[in-house]
């Protein structure tokens, strides 16, 4: 665990409390238990559910809605040639080790952090510094037997390993095989040498079809089904750019050592943002100019390079003015993440965005950020934002035949002379068959250089070869009677292009997985009482209904509160357990359910009911009508609860003193 990671009162995490409340509360738990569950696949409950229904509404409001971006729903069905053209057939990997006398699997990069880090830790114990961590206790359990004392670091050694630690996500397959071989990195678990690191491809092969003949992968993104559908989202937007597609489904990833919850698993919801550009702009955005004041937490790839980890605070207006940004349509998305971040109910105090190091990034990418959270396992990428360039849209206009690019009107159109290449396609037809279009793009590609040389070699020698790459031969010879090269004026009325694309991809789970672990902490003076502070715009509950005692006087009025709550679209639970109503709140606060409204013997009377928040257990009194119209306020984030203690009157109550019975 991340020595460092205090919950939100400052206090040490406990994973062991935390993972109680989780599994006695039935947020989630791992997928087909009673056949032994399986690694990297989890069940949500009935809170996890509700909590992720909610995240997806304001993302959706915050982006689709905001944006004015057109929804997808794409198929998580892919066919293999999709995947081929976009590179994930060769190069989705990550890199893996073996402990040759196990047979475990082990992720290389993760198993280095994780020893390097303990290392560390292990010195820092021996240097006296003071070291609070809650380790998982079944990996404790595992390791018991090498135990080891701490043991203190030469400290050219810890200077090296904390470089080590800064630079490792820019490390190749090589590197890191070099790196387990110089430090002597072995299987945690159980001390052996593992295996030099070997790349493996992360998709889930499947077929389409009974006869096995069109292979297939479940989805690793949603992102290629948008870029495939480009030609249907540029008509519905009249063929204007800027415009953005967004998809929220599921992906699937072959984690080689799923483990640490909702972080590494095989099946989990992204939600992915294309928003297309045309270059030509300088990748400007319209709303820039609301959001170039906005500080933000930039760790970039020269402060990684030399070994640091401490991001640069400063606007995103700076950032793009130097460059440190790519561009402003890139820099938008960054601050636009960090609301949505805010807005459910992260801890701003542990959001950086860290740049992509050399290695990282795909070799088409103009810039990448990704938006890390810290939680018990260290700072975590939970969202990418990259720059594509114009790689996917080129790459499978090449593959297909099929144009994706935009096509617009000239205002003032102009004349130009250059060489054609163009084929008789009433006799092109019969040779090429369903290899034309790949003839035909090929051949809109070559240059007027390339142009000019074929034509000599054409009137020479009344054929020439053709580079055509997706063919299997590479090339194709084509005769005087089916391609024709001459050089032609022409009128140019229009402009064509291939937009760049700007991606924001969130991991979701990732997202709740650190939304929870913010949310969790614990009342001072009380262990026993665990508190989820989720906000109320994404508590999964929003409101507990407690009669104080069992009475059936009260049935009338909760009758009358149910309803009222389900015409006001408010999630509600009613506790009418013999517990004391103490008990009651306590247990509630666990599901992170932000207001509490008592009926008492005085509601009987006519002089209203309780409310209670959660987090400082306060409470007012007020008329029904007064209450609810201050939690719907609340739960669409336009009050806070101080603004309802400071606006209805107080209640003093101490059914909070029984608690610790619990």
């Amino acid at each position: 665990m991340a020595d460092e990671y205090k919950t939100r009162t400052g206090d040490v995490f406990n994973r062991e409390q935390y993972d109680s409340l989780l599994t006695r509360k039935q947020f989630l738990w791992q997928s087909f238990e009673p056949y032994g569950a399986v690694k990297g696949l989890f069940d949500y409950g009935p809170p996890l559910e509700n909590l992720e229904a909610e995240v997806i509404s304001i993302w959706r409001d915050h982006f689709i809605r905001h944006e004015r971006m057109m929804a997808l729903k794409c198929s998580m069905l892919t066919p293999y040639k999709v995947l081929e053209t976009s590179g994930h057939v060769a190069k989705f990997a990550d890199y893996m080790c073996k402990d040759p006398k196990t047979g475990e699997i082990l992720r290389a990069d993760h198993l280095i952090k994780d020893v390097i880090e303990t290392r560390l830790r292990s010195d820092r114990e021996a240097r006296g510094e003071k070291v609070e961590t809650e380790e998982d206790p079944k990996l404790k359990k595992k390791k018991a037997k090498l135990a080891k004392t701490a043991t203190k670091l030469d400290d050219d050694v810890r200077k090296e390993y904390e470089y080590l630690l800064a630079t490792l996500d820019d490390c190749t397959g090589d590197d890191m095989g070099a790196l387990i071989k110089k430090h002597d990195i072995r299987n945690p678990v159980t001390n052996n040498e593992v295996e030099p690191p070997v790349p493996v491809n992360l998709m889930f092969s499947t077929q389409i079809g009974a006869t096995g003949r069109e292979p297939a992968f479940l989805r690793p993104e949603t992102a290629q089904g948008q870029f495939l559908s480009f030609n249907k989202l540029l008509e519905f937007s009249d063929g204007q750019l800027p415009m953005a597609s967004a998809c929220i489904g599921y992906s699937f990833r072959n984690e080689l050592s799923p483990s640490r919850g909702l972080l590494r698993v095989r099946e989990f919801l992204m939600a992915e943002v294309e928003h297309f550009v045309d270059p030509k702009s300088g990748k400007k955005h319209p709303k820039f100019a609301s959001v170039r004041d906005v500080k933000l937490p930039l760790l970039d790839r020269n402060t990684q390079s030399a070994g640091g980890s401490t991001p640069q605070i400063m606007t995103i207006g700076e950032a793009v003015d130097t460059k440190l940004v790519d561009n402003e349509t890139l820099g938008y998305f960054l601050i636009r993440i960090m609301q949505f971040m805010d807005k459910i109910g992260i801890d701003m105090t542990k959001l950086r965005f860290r740049q992509h190091m050399a290695n990282e990034m795909a070799h088409y990418a103009a810039d990448c950020w990704d938006c890390e959270l810290f939680n018990s396992y260290g700072w975590i990428e939970c969202v990418g934002c990259a720059d594509r360039s114009a790689f996917d849209l080129t790459v499978h206009e090449k593959a297909t035949g099929v144009p994706l690019r935009v096509r617009e009107n000239l205002e003032e159109p102009y004349e130009v002379e250059e060489w054609q290449a163009n084929l008789n396609k009433q006799k092109s037809g019969p040779k090429l068959r369903k290899d034309q279009g790949k003839v035909e793009a090929a051949l809109l590609a070559l240059t007027q250089e390339m142009k000019e040389k074929l034509s000599i070699t054409m009137a020479s020698n009344g054929k020439v070869e053709v580079p055509v790459a997706e063919l299997e031969s590479g090339k194709v010879e084509l005769d005087k009677d089916i391609l024709s090269i001459v050089k032609e004026k022409r009128k140019v009325t229009t402009r064509e292009y291939t937009p760049n694309v700007i991606e924001p991809s969130f991991g979701v789970g990732r997202i709740l997985h650190s939304l929870m672990e913010h949310a969790f902490w614990v009342r001072m003076g009380d262990e026993a009482r665990s508190v989820m502070s989720f906000k109320p715009t994404v508590a999964p509950i929003k409101v507990l209904v407690v009669p104080l005692q069992k009475d059936t006087r009260f049935a009338g009025l909760l009758s009358e509160l149910e309803q009222r709550l389900d015409d006001a679209q408010l999630s509600f639970r009613v506790d009418q357990s013999g517990v004391s109503i103490g008990r009651r709140y306590a247990r509630n606060d666990e599901l992170g359910i932000p207001f509490g409204i008592t009926v008492d013997y005085e509601s009987l009377e006519g002089k209203g009911y309780t409310l209670r928040d959660r987090d400082s257990t306060k409470q007012v009194r007020a008329s029904l009508d007064e209450i609810l119209e201050a939690i719907e306020k609340t739960c669409k984030g336009k009050q806070t609860w101080e603004d309802i203690y400071a606006k209805l009157p107080v209640f003093e109550s101490k059914v909070e003193e029984d608690v610790k019975e619990v």
